[in-house]
């Protein structure tokens, strides 16, 4: 068996490539994910005051679209900072400690998002399918012990994967393929231990993505039949545009996610994984208030008749 005491502790910092560019690039791309990062904090932080200062919005859709919001805040958070730095100041070393803090809360926040989502469409399916059992099936009681049993589920799988990962030994060249530490870049630099750390991260994957994704798909069968059986052209609409906005959402959340994550770290490209990373990290979080919100006519009552208020 070969010895690995050698390496052990021999890496106490990575270095995170970002997207190795000219310079005339790298500031443009600054800029660019500098706006980006503003907007998303921007039009969340909105969101989270809009529900929880309008009373008219008090309701578990947007309780769980609030949580969602600041969800999606400390996502972007967690990993775009970082890549503002690589960007203007190519401060591209990150400790070994700092790293693992930052995948901890990246994939503590994927796994609740995943939670929260599945959270989203059983509150559609209770409003489309069982429409008189709403008020006290969606209860505040029963909304805060979702709201907190989707945190607590992506903080518990968070800790166990960050575990196992923590406890590989580092013995490569230290530089990781990415903007951020995540998973698969980081086991790449692992010489021992490796094997493990994959089979715990595969087989919790699958179950925090494949699980509240067939809950998702049983719920959107459930209301798709419901929907159909509803007499009217104008009905079907009405209670297909109710839920059309989060399945846009799941559409997007989930294929990329799936792609990423649900299959062996071996079988991934790194250069093309960034350019997908992107899409989840941070497109993902600039359209979904957009999906959500400004498609909503109760929101965009709610905005219009501040700005008339505010105007006046």
């Amino acid at each position: 068996m070969e010895d690995y005491s050698n390496f052990s502790g021999s890496i106490t910092a990575f270095t995170l490539l970002g997207f190795p560019t000219s310079r005339p690039v790298q500031i443009l791309l600054f800029f660019i994910f500098f706006v980006i990062y503003f907007l998303i904090l921007a039009e969340n932080l909105i969101i989270i005051i809009l529900i929880w200062t309008t009373s008219k919005l008090h309701k578990p859709m947007y309780f769980f679209l609030g949580h969602l919001a600041f969800v999606e805040m400390w996502y972007v958070t967690v990993t775009v900072p970082k890549l503002l730095a690589i960007f203007v100041a190519e401060s591209k070393r990150i400790s070994v400690t700092t790293c693992m803090v930052q995948l901890y809360f990246f994939i503590a926040l994927v796994c609740t998002e995943c939670v929260l989502l599945t959270v989203m469409a059983f509150d559609r399916y209770v409003a489309i399918c069982n429409p008189l059992h709403y008020v006290t099936t969606m209860d505040w009681n029963s909304c805060m012990l979702m709201a907190l049993s989707s945190w607590l589920i992506g903080f518990i799988i968070s800790v166990i994967k960050t575990y196992y990962i923590s406890h590989v030994t580092f013995c490569h060249s230290g530089v990781i393929n990415h903007f951020y530490c995540d998973i698969s870049p980081v086991l790449n630099l692992a010489c021992a231990y490796r094997e493990l750390a994959e089979l715990v991260d595969f087989i919790l994957a699958l179950f925090i993505l494949l699980v509240p994704l067939l809950l998702t798909v049983i719920s959107y069968t459930f209301i798709l039949i419901t929907i159909l059986s509803i007499p009217t052209a104008s009905g079907r609409k009405k209670a297909f545009s109710t839920c059309a906005s989060h399945l846009v959402v799941v559409v997007i959340f989930y294929g990329a996610t799936l792609f990423m994550y649900a299959r062996p770290s071996r079988a991934k490209s790194e250069d093309y994984n960034k350019l997908i990373s992107v899409i989840y990290t941070v497109i993902t979080p600039l359209l979904n208030p957009i999906i959500y919100c400004l498609r909503n006519k109760e929101v965009q009552e709610i905005i219009w008749n501040l700005t008339l208020f505010k105007h006046d």
